[in-house]
């Protein structure tokens, strides 16, 4: 584990995942497919599972939370966007075929909010939550002023198949044989599984956020123009929709709850959006 450990701290420096470079990959249109896994982001919520409603300046995206493995990450983020923290702000950091990344009232992606007077909270590392495409995932840095605070990012890694070489390293790393499927059929950035906390996983929407990863964006990844986070709502898979918190500018979650209820996992099943 400790070689995969140095290697996924080299691949965060090329990376650079909340201080480096990012640009904007153009590509065709991403088809991700329907993913069989017993791993718990591929399992349809269940009634009465807390779940986060991203309205977003592209659409709606809805994620199932997972409070039992990640506890504090879920705490902070749920009071956050119950307080109304996260309406109106921006995502500031765009990596196409990378992550989409917001949470910072400021907009620049150096500070952030705890409910623990802006304390930071610690890592929550689980062999249950991976890195996997359309995770939701706390966001940390070298940096520890900017880190376990209220940013965090989307998963938006293509569906593209393990390479050999790491594949091989995951074995012998002793990475679980379900773990390696889930990647290779899902997509996703298995190197930051020992960096950063995940705490949710996009169950509908995926195709909104492979459409913000598509925003023109700067040498630094930061959009050119705003991409608006309007509202976060949370509320309970099933359930119907809640207004959203104050502080959305008026913007509103969709009232189609009942066809929510229905769907799954969106990184487990097939959607399509155009890109640049």
């Amino acid at each position: 584990m400790r070689r995969f450990i140095a290697l996924a701290a080299a691949a965060l420096l090329a990376a650079g995942l909340l201080t480096g470079c990012g640009g904007g990959a153009a590509g065709s249109s991403i088809k991700r497919p329907q993913v069989e896994s017993e791993e718990l982001q591929f399992q349809a919520p269940a009634e009465g599972d807390p779940i986060a409603i991203f309205n977003t300046s592209a659409g709606e995206v809805r994620a199932v939370l997972y409070p039992d493995v990640a506890p504090m990450a879920v705490e902070n983020f749920t009071r956050l966007a119950q307080e109304g923290y996260y309406n109106g702000t921006s995502f500031h950091r765009i990596v196409s075929g990378f992550v989409v990344q917001g949470g910072d009232a400021s907009g620049s992606g150096t500070t952030g909010s705890t409910i623990w007077n802006n304390n930071p909270y610690p890592k929550e590392i689980s062999d249950q939550l991976h890195h996997y495409s359309g995770a939701l995932c706390a966001a940390f840095s070298p940096d520890e002023s900017v880190s376990g605070l209220s940013q965090f990012y989307f998963v938006q890694s293509l569906p593209e198949k393990l390479d050999d070489s790491l594949r091989t390293q995951m074995e012998e790393a002793g990475v679980r044989t379900e773990v390696i499927e889930a990647y290779d059929a899902a997509g996703g950035l298995p190197y930051l599984d020992y960096t950063d906390t995940v705490f949710g996983q996009i169950y509908e929407g995926m195709d909104v956020v492979d459409t913000l990863a598509q925003s023109e964006v700067d040498e630094n990844g930061k959009p050119l123009e705003d991409v608006l986070l309007n509202s976060v709502t949370i509320s309970t898979y099933g359930a119907a929709d809640p207004a959203p918190a104050s502080g959305s500018d008026g913007a509103s979650a969709s009232s189609q709850a009942s066809s929510a209820a229905q769907s799954t996992p969106q990184s487990a099943s097939q959607s399509t959006s155009q890109t640049e």
